[in-house]
This record gives structure tokens, sequence and C-alpha cells, in this order.
């Protein structure tokens, strides 16, 4: 303390110090794109006690999954052994901290708290004045879509954090922010600031894959699609002109599919496939969290004739709330021809199911985009001690689409339907009248006559 004022130690690097300057001054939307260790949080959460002394609000550290934060922020130690939080709420300005709930209550009355967007959906409601969206690409693009509106009207802040994942979400938003005069935006390599020993990136380098070195340290856009398990294929898809915004249900043709992958508190997503001679069209896609099964039924009764609606074979499973399992509950409700389970099977013979069926399939690019987004986004767990990626999908907001559609893929793919012949009608044979007649005719014409 110092004459009333908290002074926290913050060797701020130059380019950290100019985020925290446009801060200081003013500004409302930031957008750093750096490269891994250099220090995101660290400057994030700093420029969060600052906001948070200056204005009495609620503070919101997103990260994309709420299980991560306790190890990426709440307990992490600092290079100089100290915790992350303890440097930027010290004691003086803090007067609860609620260990559970990874939330800190200033003495001036501001809240700070840790929180997923992978339950974006439960976050509504609350009002906060600030939020960080850390490892903005790894977030689920409706995380931002449904805090936005709250902080407009609380004429809030807002800071984006991440390295590069692909040409999604995030690198949409870093398109519009790097021209939008009113949003601080940098994009910084670790040849900019210099803060990793070069010894260091070299062994970094050589142990890991060079597209995996291009995105974390290079922020390489175009090369974060490494690890990806259908992101060439959808890429493929948009070059081809398979995703398209012209409507692809057909009232005429056959029934529509669907394929789902059940969750409650997890995401359930729904692809809904229409067979067709060429493929497939997935013709919609849908998601949403803490629904049961009951609300689903509703919510797909009568958008389309179904077929089959297949379900993941967890789905036999009954719950003591209904002691009918979502099987059972989908069957009673007549709302398909047929309600049946996926054979449980290998997740990568699921995979190569569905590498093997997307290049048969279009998709309505508006009605399927959250999926669409999901399947690019679908990649493999990297494992940091092997340098590797495993053989097994990260399971995060990407896993529940991936999922869904590959379960599709493992049934559909055997039944993709086949243009039939048009059959061959034998002409009726000629009379004895008729080939004289063709007879007299040539001979004229090599007469000359005709």
């Amino acid at each position: 303390m110092d004459g009333g004022l908290i002074r926290i130690k913050f060797p701020a690097r130059p380019y950290q110090r100019e985020l925290i300057d446009y801060f200081r001054s003013g500004g409302r939307n930031a957008y750093g794109v750096w490269h891994r260790r250099a220090g995101k949080d660290r400057t994030a959460t700093f420029i969060e006690s600052e906001l948070a002394c200056k204005r009495v609000g609620l503070y919101w550290h997103a990260l994309p999954e709420y299980q991560h934060a306790r190890r990426v922020i709440w307990d992490n130690i600092t290079g100089d052994g100290q915790k992350l939080i303890d440097i930027n709420f010290p004691a003086g300005m803090v007067r609860r901290r609620h260990e559970q709930d990874m939330k800190i209550e200033l003495v001036n009355g501001s809240i700070w708290q840790l929180v997923g967007a992978d339950n974006f959906n439960a976050l509504v409601g609350s009002n906060p004045v600030h939020v960080t969206f850390s490892e903005f690409a790894l977030m689920h693009p409706k995380a931002r879509e449904f805090i936005r509106p709250i902080l407009t009207e609380n004429n809030g802040t807002a800071l984006y954090i991440t390295t590069p994942r692909g040409y999604n979400h995030a690198h949409d938003l870093w398109q519009s922010a790097k021209n939008d005069p009113n949003w601080y935006a940098r994009l910084l390599t670790v040849d900019d600031t210099c803060v990793i020993d070069r010894a260091r990136l070299e062994e970094e380098r050589a142990t890991m894959p060079e597209e995996l070195y291009r995105q974390e340290y290079l922020c390489d856009w175009s090369a974060a699609n490494v690890g990806a398990i259908l992101g060439r294929y959808v890429e493929t898809a948009e070059k081809e002109g398979r995703v398209t915004d012209e409507p692809l249900y057909d009232p005429e043709g056959a029934d529509v599919e669907i394929s789902s992958d059940i969750g409650f508190r997890d995401t359930a997503t729904f692809w809904f496939w229409q067979p067709r001679p060429d493929g497939f069209a997935l013709v919609d896609y849908d998601e949403d969290t803490g629904l049961d099964a009951e609300d689903w039924i509703e919510r797909l009764r009568g958008r389309y004739p179904y077929g089959t609606i297949w379900l993941p074979h967890d789905a036999r499973a009954k719950t003591f709330a209904t002691k009918r399992s979502v099987s059972e509950q989908f069957q009673s409700a007549g709302i398909a021809k047929r309600v049946a389970i996926v054979p449980q099977q290998r997740t990568m013979d699921r995979i190569n199911a569905a590498r093997i069926i997307m290049p048969r399939c279009r998709f309505q690019r508006t009605s399927c985009a959250a999926g669409l987004a999901g399947l690019r986004a679908w990649q493999y767990k990297f494992d940091t001690e092997r340098k590797t990626f495993s053989k097994e999908p990260d399971h995060d907001w990407a896993s529940h689409p991936g999922d869904g559609f590959s379960y599709g893929a493992s049934i559909l793919k055997e039944r993709i339907l086949t243009p039939q012949p048009k059959p061959i009608i034998p002409k009726p044979a000629r009379t004895i009248g008729e080939w004289i007649s063709m007879a007299e005719r040539k001979s004229l014409r090599q007469s000359g006559r005709i």
C-alpha cells in the first residue's frame, strides 16, 4: 500500500505494455494474436485487475473449458515461482477468495472470476462489464455471440487472446478487427517479441511437427490445421462447391436420416442427412446443451419426414429421472419410422467412415454453419510430453459435431444411393417391306438420284 494505492509488480515487456496502455486510455475492444508463451494470460489478468479497481463490476476470464481454468490460471505458477493470481490480485485488494468457484471478491466490491466457455448457456443472465476470451480460437464460436450483447448493454470491454487454429471463427474476427480503427489488433511471432531463447526454439522446432511450430510460434493461420481430422475434407468441399447457399432439401426425395451425439450437460448434436443419387445432402444441423430427450423430441418433431433416427450406443442407458432410456423415449414418441442404435465401434473406424463419405456429401451452408465449424475444428489431442498427436480426438466443443457426423457416416456409407440405369427397350423387328424400302433408298443415294 502506498497512499491508499496498491502497486502490482508486473515487469511488462514493450508489447505487453502497449496492450495495457490501450485499456488505460479507455480502449474497449482488443485482439492479441500472440505466439505461445508470450505471456497472454499474465497480461490479461493484470489488465483485469486494473479495470476492476477503476469500475465496480463483474470481470470474467473465460477459457475454452472450465475444467482447464484451475490448471491454466488459478494454480498457475509463474517463472519466478509465484502464483499468477497472487501477483495480479495481491492480498491488499482482496476481500475474499472462493477456492471452489475460482472467484475473487475485491475490497471495492468488484468480482473477478474464471469461467468456461464450454457451458456458455449457463453464463447468460450474469452481468459482466469485461470479458477476456483466452485461447479464443479453441472456444465454441457461440460463446462470443451469447456474451457480446451483455457487454454492449453494459458499455463493457473485451479482450481476445489466442494463437491461430486455422481459418475458423478466430480468423474471421481477426480479419475484421485488424481493419477496424476502433479496435486494438496485433499479431506477434517469436521473431517480433524475441523473448524465447533461440536455442530453445530450435529444440522445439526439431521435436514437433513443422506445421505445429508455425502455428504456435509463428502465428501462421494457414498452418494451423495440423492435427485436424476432417478439416481438409471440409476445405475440399468448399472448393468444389459442395458447401452451398442454395436449399438442398428435396420434398420429393428420400426421407431424412438423423445421426446424433446425445449429451445432457455436454452438447447434444444432430445431423440431418437426405440420401440422393450422388451421395447425401446435409440439409440441417442442430445442437444445444442442457436439454433432455423429451426436449429434443419436441424440437425435432415435424421438421422433416424422418426415415431412421440413429442414436449413439450409450442411448440405451436408463436414467433415474425417467427410468427409461433415451432410445425408449425416442421410439415411443413416434416422430420417425424407425429409431436405431449405432453399433459400438472404434473411434478410428468412425473417422475412416467419415473420410470415406465426405466426398459424397453436400452441405447447406447456413443451416449447417455451426456443424461445419465443428468439423473444421475437430482435431486429435496433442501430447505435449511426446510432442506428437494422439490417436484419439481431443474432447472439446468440436468433438460433439464430429462424433455426431462420424456416427452417421459409419452407418450411411454403406447405403449410398446409386443412379439406376435406364432400361433398354428393344426396338421392334422390321418387316420384310421395311427392309426392301431401306435397300431401295440406299440404291438411289448411291446413284445420286437422291
